[in-house]
């Protein structure tokens, strides 16, 4: 049927096809973004949003997509599931963005993805790490951070190194799809090495005492406690530990990293591991070190904090995922990005950025394969391992 000589076909199609047609055409290429700006993780979703700003900067200096510049909608999800899937559902009707980034946490990723698919609208998850948003069998989902999973077989070549040897080890985890699913694969890695297990203790997103956890902690015999959580949880965990004298080294998962314990370290002499998925201070460790330098140099521009670039990249790789992903499909519209991201070879602060296959056959998801570093922290100052 002629959608030109049929009225009936247009009238059946609508004014949203309309609007969403003419959104399309722009002179900017409209990108969502959905990122926790408040609430009890704001500040790593602050961070990869400034990274996200970068990298569009970035590419509208160096031209732009197609002849036109990059437009960044940026929507706050304020830490809250329910939020996120509002935030997707307005960028998506209202915005008409044809492609998404987001949305920090595993459960605020998880909870927008049936949207994804009522709406045919591909997303790139910049920091989620559960393995259910790549095996759930939503062919509009690529990653770029990696998986729990990941993390913890990148963690597993290191373990051999560590002197006192890693014997038995405790995990405190926040408690939602990141956390609880971060311990789960740790723990079968570990076990795999013939490691023991010992107690798990878990923290709601928003606590901001943790002193019973630790104290439960402090007599189980463990040489080594897994803790996963944002910044500001990971920040409260190391200095509390500290205080509390707590023998255990404390390694932390996801790629947060404790930033204010840089101004204000805790007790003196009090050592943390982080596993991170880029390193500021080792810029020269970057597989793409002038792709690193361009987001340092961006970050520095802006006068941001610099450990604050640890998360930020993510925001910075993703955004360059998604302009590569628009350029090779040669039109901003959802479905050519979504079959463009299945061939995008990227280069970013991370690394090389290309998507495998996840999940069930003729419904898989894309997975990316970063890099992970170890960073130590001491009295305020940082080595990478």
């Amino acid at each position: 049927m002629n959608w030109q000589t049929s009225k009936s076909w247009a009238a059946s199609l609508g004014f949203a096809m309309l609007t969403a047609t003419s959104a399309y055409a722009q002179e900017t290429i409209k990108i969502g973004v959905s990122e926790p700006l408040t609430g009890p993780v704001a500040a790593s979703g602050t961070y990869v949003t400034n990274g996200a700003r970068i990298a569009a900067d970035y590419v509208n200096q160096n031209g732009g997509v197609l002849g036109k510049k990059l437009q960044l909608v940026i929507e706050d999800n304020k830490s809250n599931p329910r939020e996120a899937v509002n935030s997707v559902e307005k960028l998506i009707l209202k915005d008409k963005v044809p492609v998404l980034m987001g949305a920090w946490s595993s459960t605020f990723t998880l909870a927008v993805m049936p949207k994804l698919m009522e709406y045919g609208v591909p997303m790139v998850v910049e920091t989620a790490s559960s393995s259910k948003i790549t095996t759930a069998g939503n062919p509009w989902v690529f990653r770029t951070s990696p998986t729990s999973a990941m993390e913890a077989k990148a963690f597993a070549k290191l373990i051999d190194s560590y002197s006192p040897a890693i014997k038995k080890v405790d995990f405190l985890a926040v408690n939602n799809d990141w956390g609880l699913g971060a311990a789960v694969e740790f723990k079968k890695m570990l076990e795999a090495k013939g490691i023991a297990i010992g107690r798990t203790e878990t923290m709601t997103p928003d606590m901001t005492d943790l002193s019973a956890q630790l104290a439960a902690l402090k007599g189980s015999g463990s040489d080594t406690v897994i803790v996963t959580s944002g910044i500001e949880q990971l920040t409260l965990a190391i200095r509390q530990a500290g205080e509390q004298r707590l023998p255990q080294r404390i390694i932390t998962t996801g790629g947060s990293f404790p930033e204010p314990l840089l101004k204000t370290p805790g007790p003196k002499g009090y050592v943390s591991q982080h596993l991170l998925f880029f390193a500021p201070w080792a810029p020269e460790r970057a597989k793409h070190p002038a792709i690193a330098k361009a987001f340092m140099d961006g970050w520095k521009a802006r006068g941001l904090e610099f450990a604050g670039q640890t998360e930020g990249f993510r925001g910075f790789d993703a955004i360059l995922t998604i302009a590569e992903a628009i350029r090779v499909s040669g039109k901003a519209e959802p479905a050519a990005i979504r079959d463009a991201l299945w061939k995008v070879q990227v280069q970013g602060a991370n690394g090389d950025i290309a998507f495998g296959k996840e999940g069930p056959a003729g419904k898989e998801s894309g997975q990316a394969a970063p890099n992970v570093y170890v960073v130590e922290l001491k009295d305020g100052q940082v080595s990478v391992k």
